[in-house]
């Protein structure tokens, strides 16, 4: 049965699979409790609602039996960290440059589901990152990788470029040996975050991860980690990028997610022009349209002031008055990194009627005298 289930699994473009029971992730529990405790998770207040039901596959549904872990490769053709050098370009994370993945990947479970109902009888439920499902814990006990120091899963076939998706059953399979962790003494990912997301191997600080501040955040980026950021205008990838495993995963696989053209290396001085209707023409089934067009805009106006390029300088200017209070502070700060004496001329007029309590906040800070230099004592 495990054979066939696995040659139906790649026929539906999947690239790794492996069984686990429901009973294979004691400890998951208590490490999500410990992250919840600790403030980690910002404010992804979903997943403290849904704590109690995470760590226990059967809480979700008691009549699971067997989880059927599976992933699709997206690995990229090439460096998805070189784009971080041309700073007048949007990097997007490699992983959003395709169409959604839940769209593409939950039909593919959906059609396994049927075919293994119809082989083996039973009854399935499908998941893929929409439930309080653990995916990354199940798929080390299915033997498909094992959680990383950056926290995210690792092959060692398939690197750090995994899509996870879950399969629920009612059917006894055997399962999968647990896969160990192979990560020895590296160091790479946690070394070069940025933000220094990682207070200690094993363990993320959300509230300092890129993928989370340009994402999952709904407010203005504080203002420390701004200039960190960067290029980077929707996710990180420079932990994946930099795991060593990766070499495997770039042998490729006919299942890859093709990446858009338009999504690659998008200008900024274009992305800072979106309207709502054309920021939803962009980013049609994509999961950048999830976040919407002020949270988005409010990204490329960061990488914007990081780029040191005063010709982007126009492109801030038009959104002072824009009708998102996030962009106008992100149009704000970012002019004050590229032209402070513009900024100071215009800022009367700009404020006059500004309401946000935010917006005036970044005001403030970009008129106030620039620190002293250490030279000046």
């Amino acid at each position: 049965m495990k054979t066939a289930l696995a040659a139906a699994a790649r026929a539906q473009g999947f690239d790794a699979l492996g069984i686990a029971r429901p009973d294979s992730i004691p400890g998951a529990a208590e490490r999500l409790r410990r992250f919840l405790a600790a403030d980690a998770h910002g404010d992804m207040d979903w997943m403290a609602r849904n704590a109690g039901r995470r760590g226990n596959p059967r809480v979700l549904w008691p009549d699971v039996r067997s989880i059927i872990m599976l992933g699709v490769n997206y690995g990229p053709h090439g460096d998805p960290l070189a784009i971080l050098c041309d700073r007048g370009l949007g990097a997007v994370s490699v992983y959003a440059q395709g169409d959604d993945y839940h769209d593409v990947i939950k039909p593919r479970l959906k059609n396994l589901g049927r075919w293994l109902i119809e082989r083996a009888g039973g009854d399935v439920k499908v998941f893929v990152d929409t439930a309080p499902v653990m995916e990354k814990p199940l798929a080390e006990a299915a033997g498909i990788g094992w959680q990383g120091k950056h926290t995210n899963l690792v092959s060692r076939q398939w690197g750090s470029w995994l899509f996870l998706g879950a399969i629920f059953t009612t059917l006894e399979l055997p399962p999968d040996t647990p896969e160990r962790d192979h990560c020895g003494t590296c160091r790479a990912c946690l070394d070069i975050c940025p933000t220094a997301a990682f207070p200690a191997p094993y363990r993320l600080d959300a509230r300092r991860c890129i993928s989370y501040l340009t994402i999952e955040h709904k407010e203005p980026i504080p203002r420390a980690l701004r200039p960190l950021i960067g290029n980077r205008i929707y996710g990180c990838d420079d932990c994946l990028a930099v795991c060593p495993w990766n070499k495997f995963a770039q042998a490729g696989s006919e299942t890859r997610l093709a990446a858009r053209a338009a999504l690659r290396a998008p200008p900024l001085a274009e992305l800072a022009r979106l309207d709502d209707t054309g920021f939803r023409a962009l980013f049609a089934k994509s999961a950048v349209k999830r976040i919407g067009r002020a949270r988005f805009v409010r990204n490329v106006l960061i990488a914007i002031g990081n780029s040191a390029d005063a010709a982007l300088a126009d492109a801030a200017k038009r959104l002072l008055d824009d009708a998102s209070p996030l962009v106008r502070g992100a149009a704000v700060w970012a002019l004050g990194r590229l032209d402070r004496a513009w900024l100071l001329r215009h800022a009367g007029a700009s404020r006059a009627g500004e309401r946000d309590a935010d917006v005036m906040e970044e005001w403030s800070a970009a008129m106030a005298p620039p620190p002293p230099s250490a030279h000046n004592g």
